[in-house]
């Protein structure tokens, strides 16, 4: 684990580098850096890393979500559906203490937590000339099906999944970034709901490589802009 040197002195959290590690081991950090956070009423920490492929089943999972996925899998407590991690993506868990306000947000507001967490999202992408949105602000009916859409969306093809859970007030889980193109990902399960051709990524998008380090210092600085 890494301390990451583009620290920026307007961003009231710690930040944190796990590389590539296992999601289990991810998890248990995860816990105890809640723990701490809400003991010592920290602001919080953002953590980012990626995983060997798994796939975790969120609290909303249905029956058909994974039908022929060959992996590991894991049931967790964050809220949505099944879906993949691998290390084609950029996973961001921002460990952040709800108890205090932020200039973006009111105290133990949940709702305005996850929105502005897709904010940030939206945010770095526009920097790569990617137009995004995040639908948690959008209401059932609005919607063209009952799936859940929470998450960021480039038109009708989903670049990044969010699902979070809240512990003594403390946020974890967070967001996965589709960075890479890997035609691997997603087999075998129905990510959030949908095929596995719903997702894309942000190489697919621009034609090049992503530089993951790059696309981690500026979505670092929309998070502490947001959350």
């Amino acid at each position: 684990m890494e301390q990451e040197e583009f620290i920026e002195q307007s961003v009231p959290y710690k930040i944190q580098n796990w590389g590539l590690m296992e999601y289990s081991q991810a998890l248990e950090l995860q816990e105890k850096l809640v723990a701490e956070i809400a003991e010592k009423d920290q602001p919080g920490t953002i953590v980012f890393c990626s995983h060997p492929p798994v796939v975790t089943l969120g609290r909303g999972t249905k029956e058909g979500d994974v039908f022929a996925w060959q992996g590991p899998i894991m049931e967790i407590s964050r809220g949505g559906r099944a879906t993949y991690h691998g290390p084609s993506q950029l996973v961001v868990y921002p460990i952040i203490n709800l108890n205090r306000a932020s200039p973006a947000r009111p105290a133990r507001d949940v709702g305005a937590f996850l929105r502005n967490f897709e904010t940030a999202i939206v945010r770095t992408l526009q920097e790569y000339g990617i137009p995004s949105e995040g639908r948690s602000l959008k209401k059932k009916s609005e919607l063209e099906t009952a799936t859940e859409e929470t998450g960021v969306w480039v038109g009708n093809q989903k670049i990044a999944s969010l699902g979070i859970g809240v512990r003594k007030w403390v946020s974890f889980h967070g967001a996965a970034v589709n960075l890479d193109q890997d035609p691997l990902a997603f087999q075998g399960l129905r990510p959030c709901g949908f095929t596995k051709e719903t997702m894309v990524s942000l190489q697919q998008l621009i034609g090049d490589p992503v530089d993951r380090k790059q696309f981690m210092q500026r979505l670092f600085s929309h998070l502490g802009e947001w959350l």
